[in-house]
């Protein structure tokens, strides 16, 4: 089972850090977004001490009822005491009522802007932080954790403090009623101490377990999934079951110490409430002479004692609420502390020029002694490249040659390590990046797909006319594609695209870049996976395309690269030759070695 122990590993590294099940500074963090909504926990609180009231109220009254009218022969006064205690139970359920609808629209209120805060951090990211961390994993954060945080409004921290206000009120009746008898059912509690705490490091055991079977669970189903063709085609399915079937006996397994702690804390708490119960009758049966107090005061006080222990009984529950909670918090504000990336996190090195007249006269684009790495190995080794305004320029290379790597870090995808990447003579550190992005497309082979129309997918969520949107859609010959399939640009697109053909994504995405009308095009392998019918309406658009416009092609195809101004070979992160298709082949070097392995290919 080698292939199953890596996700054991990670879940252990990412999920095997608990915090206390009542965290102070992770409650002040969490407060920020409960602040908004502090009306409705006002209104919560007003209602929750109405509900405890007319909760408390009616032992009280059935103690009242008891002593006198029952027991002294009045019974022509019961039916108005049955009245108000049907009339208490009636406002304690309305009551109840509205403190759990208050209660849960407040939970509803602060999730929402936190699940907002959350997704709006992670689009700000930069994309070394997704190399880093799996979406699985993400996607944990977003639901899964919201959700466990969402449950302490419901049945962690809030009701605890509801329990806890009851309790309290409940010691306050009964010594009002009787502070022997209250003494002797206190005794109780430390019994209750010893065993709550038992229950609590037993199930902080068991909850550390449990995230990190989940943990390994959710990653090994998720990359299975992911990859699920493969898993189909080269006969995995049934390893991948038996894998998955051990993670998951593994989770189930982490439960039963938690089952146990529950189970044990359920029966033992409420035995020592039977115990407190047998107390009030023993001490009652040497009260004989006070025999209508005596029958009064023990009744009320066996209701109050059944109502003090039950939250008791519960808190093993809750405490399980409470530790999700704040493990799902400390995960949640780890990924909210992750630095964003919003383009003035970096110094920069150069000093934005404004002199229209060196804009005109140096280069579009131009990189200088440019270093980087994705981790210790170094991926791009001192690169110099200037691209001059209008011209085409092919990047080609061998693959890991560090091709794809400038266009990254040309649109800071990625931080370059040293050197300069300058637009119009500005580095790119100085452009704000909605406005860098705006004035670069990217057009790679990879064209990623969304649920929804493919007028919505073309067009991103910019607002244009439909007459662009149309003219996009035929300058790259998308309206005979759809003409073929018998659609147009109402169609629907699957999740991902799974109903569109390789051919007609990308047919997509250059109808993407030829309505937004950039400034400089980048085309990262972007024939790579088209038709020869196809291709031949893309070339046509794409030659009009670039028309006036600077532009940047990765590509492995020789007819997307014989007619570039300029074709630039990298090799093992740098730039071994530079000059046109004709000068390349005539020197012998690596771009002709590469050519005959283009033309083969064709």
């Amino acid at each position: 089972m080698a292939t199953a122990a890596p996700a054991k590993k990670t879940g252990i590294e990412a999920e095997a850090v608990l915090g206390k099940a009542y965290d102070v500074r992770l409650i002040r963090r969490v407060s920020k977004y409960i602040r908004p909504h502090a009306h409705l926990l006002g209104i919560w609180v007003v209602c929750m001490l109405t509900t405890i009231g007319f909760e408390l109220a009616q032992p009280y009254l059935f103690m009242y009822s008891l002593q006198h009218h029952i027991m002294t022969g009045k019974i022509d006064a019961l039916p108005l005491d049955a009245a108000l205690y049907v009339g208490l139970v009636i406002c304690q359920n309305i009551s109840s009522f509205l403190e759990q609808w208050v209660l849960q629209l407040a939970g509803q209120r602060t999730m929402h802007g936190l699940r907002i805060a959350i997704f709006d951090h992670v689009l700000a990211q930069r994309a070394a932080f997704f190399d880093r961390i799996p979406v699985g994993r993400l996607m944990t954060r977003m639901t899964n954790d919201i959700e466990s945080l969402n449950e302490m409004f419901a049945q962690g921290a809030i009701t605890l403090i509801a329990d806890a206000v009851k309790a309290v009120i409940i010691v306050v009746v009964m010594l009002g009623l009787d502070v022997e008898l209250s003494l002797m059912t206190l005794a109780t509690l430390p019994l209750v101490i010893v065993l709550v705490e038992y229950a609590r490091r037993a199930m902080r055991k068991s909850f550390r377990q449990i995230r990190v079977r989940l943990a390994a669970m959710n990653a090994f189903a998720q990359e299975h999934l992911s990859g699920i063709r493969v898993v189909q085609l080269l006969g995995r399915g049934k390893i991948a079951q038996r894998e998955y079937d051990e993670i998951n006996a593994g989770h189930r397994d982490a439960y039963l110490l938690q089952i146990r702690a529950d189970a044990a804390m359920y029966a033992l708490v409420d035995a020592i409430g039977r115990i407190a119960t047998a107390l009030i009758v023993w001490w009652a049966s040497g009260h004989q002479a006070q025999n209508i107090a005596t029958v009064a005061i023990v009744v009320v006080f066996i209701e109050y004692i059944n109502k003090f222990f039950v939250p008791i009984r519960d808190l093993s529950a809750k405490y399980a609420v409470m530790q999700g909670a704040m493990a799902a918090s400390e995960r949640i504000f780890q990924l909210l502390d992750t630095e964003e990336f919003d383009g003035a996190v970096y110094a920069s090195t150069t000093k934005p020029d404004d002199d229209p007249a060196v804009h005109d006269s140096g280069p579009a684009i131009e990189l200088a002694g440019v270093h980087f790495s994705y981790g210790a190995e170094p991926v791009l080794r001192g690169v110099d490249l200037r691209v001059p305004r209008g011209a085409t320029v092919a990047v080609v290379g061998a693959t890991g040659s560090g091709k794809s790597t400038v266009i990254k870090l040309l649109t800071r995808l990625y931080e370059r390590d040293r050197g300069a990447i300058c637009i119009d003579g500005v580095d790119v550190r100085d452009i704000p990046l909605d406005e860098l992005r705006r004035r670069i497309t990217v057009v790679s082979q990879d064209v990623t797909l969304f649920a929804g129309s493919l007028a919505d997918n073309i067009a991103l969520g910019k607002s244009y006319d439909a007459a662009r949107l149309d003219e996009a859609v035929k300058r790259v010959g998308l309206d005979r594609a759809l003409v073929r399939r018998g659609t147009d640009t109402s169609a629907k697109v699957a999740e991902r695209g799974a109903n569109f053909s390789a051919g007609e994504r990308q047919l997509v995405a250059f109808a993407r870049a030829l309505l937004r009308d950039p400034e400089i095009l980048v085309l990262d392998e972007a024939t790579a996976h088209v038709d020869p019918e196809a291709e031949e309406l893309i070339e046509r658009g794409v030659a009009e395309l670039m028309k006036g416009r600077t532009t940047l092609v990765i590509a492995h195809r020789l007819s997307t690269i014989r007619n570039s101004d300029l074709i630039v070979v990298m090799d093992k992160g740098q730039i071994v030759e530079q000059g046109t298709h004709d000068e390349l082949v005539a020197n012998g070097g690596l771009y002709a070695a590469l050519e005959k392995t283009f033309r083969r290919q064709e």
